[in-house]
């Protein structure tokens, strides 16, 4: 039974961020196209096969640090986001940490400076355009989302894999 996130860390380039706050992970929405036409009772939506939204990742910072401000730079940046989650074994009545990791190539959208105010965190915070997405459970690989190369990889099936060969990629 999952139960929580016990801490996390944030790589960028195997270099360590302190002072993150928490992280907002992105969401997968399919890209869609309405159909309608004779042998249709109206409109039925069609979701094209492994074509996804844009997606963002939001990371939210205690303070301004050198680090904030690299990760401002018009540039690709590789992030690793190491989780630590504690599950529940059930059958064997102990607590068990579950390794999850995402890893990201982004690009920065936006930097917000936050706050300044006596005795408190700035509470700043920056949105980036994800431009790769993989995700580990236990150093397995269960998902990554490379719209440029064309992969939705997703549970051991690459469902983009027949359009790349449609496509001669």
């Amino acid at each position: 039974m999952d139960q929580s996130v016990i801490n996390f860390a944030v790589y960028e380039d195997s270099v360590e961020f302190m002072g993150l706050a928490k992280v907002t992970l992105p969401d997968l929405t399919a890209l869609t196209q309405s159909i309608s036409g004779a042998g249709i009772a109206g409109n039925v939506e069609s979701v094209l096969l492994g074509h996804f939204e844009a997606m963002t990742l939001g990371l939210a910072f205690r303070n301004t640090t050198k680090q904030v401000i690299r990760l401002a730079e018009p540039r690709r940046h590789n992030i690793d986001l190491r989780i630590a989650q504690q599950d529940e074994n059930t059958v064997k009545g102990a607590v068990e940490v579950r390794n999850v990791k995402h890893v990201f190539a982004v690009i920065p959208k936006s930097t917000k400076g936050g706050t300044v105010a006596p005795a408190s965190p700035t509470d700043g915070s920056g949105e980036y355009a994800i431009r790769y997405w993989a995700n580990y459970i236990d150093g397995k690989k269960v998902l990554e989302i490379d719209p440029l190369n064309f992969i939705c990889f997703i549970n051991g099936v690459d469902y983009l894999a027949p359009v790349r060969k449609a496509l001669g990629k």
